[in-house]
């Protein structure tokens, strides 16, 4: 097997300071494979979604070591070699665009900030692939639905052409409809451009939908590895894991 495109290993976050600091990550291993989708699933406050923080540069405390492409990361800093092979799409798409820009400014500075040429060409292409078109072009963000909003955040991410996508909770806040459309998007991209996910959910469904291998996380330790054919066929060996596929949808689904 070649060497994984992101490789983490004994990764500790940290808030706070003692007496009150809080351990939010406890010696977290991983490593995902050039190509696949890999998910990070648990219920809130397991410290799934720290760990996509701290890899993207957001989370100031951390240590041990954490690699991507070769490059090995320290502290809060990331390179620009980082930053045009990784890129993050955060849960809430309202929030993570800015209110008074346009489409076209967001996907403009964007492409600008990471040394793109053609940029008429590229905002058409990038708003094409996430399935918008260029009518949607010169809205505002409160012009848009919560899906089309999201396909944008998307779109900025993929501007920079990036190899790897840190995705947090990317459906969660969508009605169940607008979950599914944004999966198969998400699905075709990948296929389309080589991509790699590190996707973070507490929803099994949306996992089983995208990746093929996950890791459990609980009180920010992970406590089962599956393949998601084994998750689809309840193999679960953990605790902890039979009782989030037990309290799940994707059991009953």
């Amino acid at each position: 097997m070649s060497a994984p495109i992101l490789s983490v290993a004994d990764l500790r976050v940290w808030f706070g300071h003692p007496p009150d600091r809080v351990d939010a990550v406890r010696g977290v291993d991983l490593g995902v494979q050039r190509g696949e989708s890999f998910g990070l699933v648990g219920e809130s406050g397991s410290g799934k979604s720290t760990v996509l923080r701290a890899i993207a540069g957001l989370a100031p405390d951390w240590s041990g070591r954490v690699a991507v492409a070769g490059e090995t990361l320290s502290g809060a800093r990331r390179s620009p070699a980082f930053h045009r092979r990784v890129q993050m799409v955060f849960q809430d798409p309202y929030a993570s665009l800015h209110p008074r820009h346009t489409v076209d400014r967001v996907l403009a500075e964007t492409l600008t900030l990471q040394g793109m040429d053609d940029i008429d060409r590229r905002i058409v292409r990038l708003l094409d692939d996430v399935g918008l078109g260029r009518g949607f072009r010169f809205r505002y963000p409160h012009q848009l639905s919560g899906g089309q909003r999201q396909r944008v955040a998307i779109a900025r991410a993929l501007a920079g052409e990036p190899e790897l996508l840190l995705l947090d909770e990317p459906t969660s806040a969508l009605d169940v409809s607008v979950q599914a459309e944004i999966l198969n998007l998400l699905t075709d991209l990948r296929a389309d451009r080589g991509l790699t996910y590190l996707m973070v959910s507490h929803d099994l469904a949306v996992i089983g939908h995208l990746c093929q291998r996950l890791a459990v996380m609980q009180a920010g330790e992970i406590v089962d590895r599956l393949e998601v054919a084994d998750l689809r066929a309840g193999r679960a060996q953990n605790a902890y894991t039979r009782h989030l596929i037990a309290a799940s949808q994707y059991q009953r689904a």
